[in-house]
């Protein structure tokens, strides 16, 4: 679609007046900008948290339905049930992934078990765990780490408790902490720490994204625990771990760095059902 469109737009509804005029203008603006052309920078703006449901995505290199649904606000599983995609979920370059679609009654995103990312086929498992440690603060690392689990100190209700038993991915200080409301958006926390510094997983699950094709986020890992969480791990130095492989709370996924960042950090975020929720109401309490 080009500005051709536009003009069409404007020009069909010429003498109805200039606020049907404005309105058409602006329509024809927003699917130039999303539906023709895939641009993706107002999606990406840091406070557009809905889901969007209009337009759609034309898959890229490296790309998987995972890190399409977490960019565009949508469960995993809805998303694939809107646009016909089986589990285990896989994509293709040049497959278009559709928003203007609902997904059908029988599909919600609370579907069984064997739809979950679990079915993804691993693979062969490495010690993650042991590899490029950092030499020299290594132990007490490892001790606040361990000490973070207390769950005698969850802050969380009930459904979080229950359901995953969270740690915390790195133990420095919190810099930026969950915020949705104003100009301020962060849809995490951002966790201080040296380049090099190891990054925990913070619960059991499997590698679902292992990639730096998420604009803002730099080289990223999103792993799947359950049928209602995701978490994500942004901003590494470097990636440890692979997608569909198996991880469990506390392996070493990643190493702490500054990619997408303009300061080493890990900006951590958990997902309920696609929506990016308060990490500190999960977490230990330090």
């Amino acid at each position: 679609m080009g500005f051709t469109a536009v003009r069409q737009a404007v020009g069909s509804h010429k003498g109805t007046g200039i606020r049907i005029i404005r309105k058409s203008l602006l329509v024809a603006l927003v699917v130039l900008l999303i539906g023709g052309c895939n641009s993706t920078d107002l999606l990406l703006d840091s406070d557009y948290n809905p889901r969007v449901n209009w337009g759609h995505h034309q898959v890229s290199e490296g790309e998987t339905l995972y890190s399409i649904a977490m960019r565009y606000g949508w469960d995993y599983r809805r998303l694939a049930a809107a646009n016909d995609i089986e589990p285990p979920y896989e994509i293709h370059p040049g497959d278009v992934i559709r928003f203007d679609v609902e997904a059908p009654e029988s599909h919600s995103a609370t579907r069984s078990g064997s739809d979950s990312a679990s079915q993804r086929t691993s693979s062969p498992a490495r010690s993650a765990s042991t590899a490029n440690e950092p030499t020299e603060s290594t132990g007490a690392d490892e001790n606040a780490y361990r000490g973070s689990r207390s769950n005698n100190a969850l802050q969380s209700t009930g459904e979080a408790a229950s359901e995953i038993d969270w740690a915390w991915p790195h133990s420095g200080p919190i810099i930026a902490k969950y915020s949705s409301d104003g100009s301020d958006v962060n849809k995490g926390v951002d966790i201080g720490g040296d380049a090099g510094d190891s990054v925990r997983a913070a619960a059991d699950g499997s590698v679902v994204y292992a990639g730096s094709g998420l604009l803002g986020y730099g080289n990223l890992i999103i792993v799947n625990h359950s049928e209602t969480f995701l978490s994500a791990y942004a901003h590494n130095r470097k990636i440890l771990v692979d997608e569909g492989q198996n991880v469990g709370q506390g392996e070493t996924i990643a190493e702490m760095g500054d990619s997408g960042a303009d300061r080493i950090m890990l900006h951590f975020e958990i997902r309920r059902r696609g929506d990016p929720v308060n990490p500190m109401q999960y977490l230990p309490r330090r």
